[in-house]
């Protein structure tokens, strides 16, 4: 008789070569079968009848601000969102204070996530001009998930913006490096034509389509010339994606819920808490971004979670602070997608854990299968609810999706074998790991 350390009994499971209803037993923190499982025993089981079993998600693109300001967000309360929403890994970015841009800062942060993170962590080493001939030797820490460069200045003090400091990181290392693709010269070009107080949807005119696109197309001029794989990050542009189509050899891309899933008109509804870089824009972009979600130009979606305080988001424009939270409502939000006819369920797993798994090469992550970690997102398509920012975790408090509806909710997290949220409780301790890539 064979016997697990736990059996998930009974769920419709999404897995890599379609859905079926299946047990999956787990042992040592990774799956070791998926089937009938008949006559096996487990130390422990948990009945998924009724529900949908989905790899771990991953949101491999937030920003937990520790070390930072804890008013805001930390690893613990980050985290704790993310595993309430669903989500069994997180990629965290470096523009913190101080950035992650060295050897020690990798270090002190990694040891302060052990015993802390309530989910799997990969850390993202930031990319400045003083640390570019250490970039190689960095990028290849166990739990690096990528360097991070940003090409237009955004929240933190790192930015790389010329062509020639650009193309040294490019020629740092092997890993694909991942970019915040904004001209920053058009920034600073076209900063001074905007007055202070001005409405929030200047935001849009200021950080407009050919910033973006401008960026993207320089990026996509210099990975060609070296060779080196380049991860666009937010996408918000038809313009863009249309043109990295052409780019795949190359490039890959990610797109976030918020430009799935708002339109400019958010910023008369939400004033600050709509601003966020590169903007929210108009329905013609949420077009392209769905069409490209539905033609494969779209690797991974992410959630860009950005928290600032009500006081930084509430200051008139453009001092607002740029960045929206949305670790926490990611799967709610995507999965209510998924329920409108958007995308299958399927095409929303490859998009939120085998595609950031494969972009990012994290290994025994994204597919539910043999020797993967069993990390598990279970689901209730059915259940209908409504998100409240007495839900959110964060200390900043705030959502730009509260009082919206949505059908399917995450309803179980599991991390390695481990149950950590069910029905909105956390469960034990804080188990979450690095995550390894290669």
């Amino acid at each position: 008789m064979t016997s697990y350390d736990l059996i998930l009994r009974g769920g419709r499971c999404v897995l890599p070569w379609g859905e079926a209803e299946a047990n999956i037993g787990v042992r040592a923190g990774r799956i070791a079968a998926i089937g009938a499982l008949g006559g096996a025993t487990a130390e422990r089981e948990i009945d998924c009848r009724g529900l949908h079993v989905l790899p771990g998600l991953i949101d491999p693109h937030v920003h937990l601000r520790d070390p930072g300001d804890p008013a805001v967000e930390t690893i613990p309360t980050g985290t704790r969102a993310a595993v309430l929403g669903g989500i069994a890994t997180v990629f965290d970015m470096p523009n913190t204070t101080p950035s992650i841009t060295t050897q020690r800062a990798l270090e002190e942060k990694r040891a302060y996530a052990q015993g802390k993170s309530w989910c799997d962590i990969g850390f993202y080493i930031g990319a400045g001009k003083s640390n570019i001939p250490k970039l190689a030797a960095l990028e290849l820490e166990p739990d690096v998930c990528a360097v991070k460069v940003f090409a237009g200045s955004s929240t933190g003090d790192l930015l790389v913006e010329d062509d020639a400091s650009l193309e040294r990181v490019m020629r740092s290392g092997r890993r694909r490096v991942c970019y915040h693709s904004e001209d920053e010269y058009r920034l600073q070009e076209r900063k001074p034509l905007y007055a202070a107080g001005g409405p929030h949807r200047l935001h849009a005119e200021w950080r407009d389509v050919e910033c973006a696109f401008l960026g993207t197309r320089r990026l996509m001029a210099l990975a060609r010339e070296t060779g080196r794989p380049a991860h666009i990050l937010h996408v918000s542009t038809a313009e863009e994606l249309a043109y990295l189509r052409d780019f795949r050899d190359v490039a890959t891309v990610e797109v976030l819920v918020n430009h799935l899933s708002q339109t400019d008109e958010a910023y008369d509804r939400l004033g600050g808490y709509a601003v966020m870089n590169p903007p929210i824009r108009d329905e013609r972009h949420m077009r392209a971004a769905w069409a490209a979600v539905a033609d494969g130009t779209v690797d991974c979606i992410g959630s860009d979670h950005a928290p600032h305080s009500r006081a930084n988001k509430e200051k008139p424009w453009p001092a607002t602070a740029a960045g929206l939270t949305g670790v926490q409502t990611l799967v709610p939000i995507m999965l209510d997608h998924v329920n409108a006819g958007r995308l299958s369920l399927g095409r929303m797993v490859d998009l939120m854990a085998a595609g950031p798994a494969r972009v990012y090469g994290a290994v025994t992550k994204g597919r539910l299968a043999a020797g993967f970690d069993a990390d598990f997102t279970i689901v209730d398509l059915r259940k209908t609810r409504t998100i409240e920012e007495s839900w959110i975790v964060s200390p900043c408090g705030w959502t730009p999706f509260a009082g919206q509806s949505c059908t399917g909710w995450p309803v179980m997290t599991l991390v390695r074998g481990h149950l950590v949220m069910r029905e909105d409780e956390i469960l034990g301790e804080a188990i979450g790991a690095p995550a390894l890539f290669h």
